[in-house]
């Protein structure tokens, strides 16, 4: 994206202006090395391109864990993946970073007619043309996406967050509090949802008119608040109605889709173990970021200390 961060080079972009159907993935901090799919039919090796975006800093930890080949036109691969360097990060948190190709995947690569993301550490185990009929064309659907595994409510999902030290607890209960201000009910079973909460780590789309618009209210949110887009899928929904429609499909299935690697390391960002806003005062005021987040640090125009956030009944220790 020319001009606002996050930009490839011109062979890249030159390369990915030939894909129509698109397998996505990223690693970025180097949190992961390129896993190899599985089951890939020939006819999906000659239809998909694996694109699988990099920071700079993450591209250097590939190329010395993996070997990393160069084409003729010095495009980069690890096996079927062609890696895609993106240069200029618009954030300083790597997490919020790597929201831009999987929910932006339609910007990125605009001539992409279908996309499928994948998280980095995720092995696909299952042909793509394979996935694009049980999810999109057999249904007549055009977004899908699992239902966690755990949680329905954006306020189980919050909670969990913070357990498990996810990102800043009182930023997290400022997101929430914002959304329960505008209206954003837990969820219950007569909603006309399955979950508000997602398991984000596959998302498979027609890049129509509406899925972008979609994703781009998504990104918004990510990029005014926390970094933790399963918190603002659901409330994106919400306040799009019955306008969106998409497929939440049943988390065994997603279970069924990949086999899950560990990251080669845990995630370093400080800002995690943050118990309260006074710790962003004085000296640590380099905690707080100074690209994203920006909504959380905004006087908002309600009175948010009215806000009450709904009571969590901790249904699963693993959440």
């Amino acid at each position: 994206m020319q001009g606002g961060g996050a930009e490839m080079a011109t062979k890249d972009i030159k390369y990915a202006e030939n894909c129509r159907f698109v397998v996505a993935s990223g690693i970025f901090d180097e949190y992961d090395t390129p896993h190899q799919p599985t089951n890939l039919s020939p006819r999906s090796q000659k239809l998909f391109c694996f694109l699988m975006v990099v920071d700079e800093v993450s591209i250097n930890f590939i190329k010395k864990n993996v070997t990393v080949r160069e084409d003729n036109d010095a495009g980069q691969w690890v096996g079927i993946w062609r890696l895609i360097l993106l240069k200029r990060q618009p954030y300083d948190e790597p997490r919020r970073n790597g929201k831009v190709p999987k929910i932006l995947t339609h910007r990125l690569f605009p001539q992409a007619q279908y996309s499928i993301w994948i998280d980095g550490k995720m092995e696909l185990m299952v042909d793509p043309l394979l996935i694009l009929e049980r999810y999109l064309w057999r249904g007549k659907h055009t977004f899908a996406i699992a239902q966690h595994k755990h949680h329905r409510s954006i306020y189980e999902e919050a909670d969990a967050n913070k357990r498990r030290k996810r990102y800043a607890r009182p930023l997290i209960d400022l997101h929430m509090k914002i959304y329960r201000y505008e209206g954003m009910e837990p969820w219950t079973i007569k909603k006309n949802t399955i979950s508000d909460v997602p398991e984000g780590a596959i998302i498979i789309r027609e890049h129509t008119a509406l899925n972008n618009l979609f994703s781009c209210l998504w990104f918004n949110e990510v990029n005014l608040f926390t970094p933790r887009d399963q918190l603002s899928f659901g409330y994106v929904v919400y306040r799009l109605g019955d306008a969106f429609r998409f497929f939440m499909f049943p988390n065994c299935e997603y279970n069924s889709i990949f086999v899950l690697h560990p990251h080669t390391r845990e995630h370093s960002s400080k800002v995690e173990w943050v118990k309260s806003l006074d710790e962003f005062k004085g000296n640590n005021s380099g905690l707080k970021e100074s690209r994203g987040g920006l909504g959380l640090w905004t006087p908002y125009p309600g009175n948010l200390h009215t806000v009450v956030l709904p009571p969590v009944a901790r249904t699963s220790k693993a959440g």
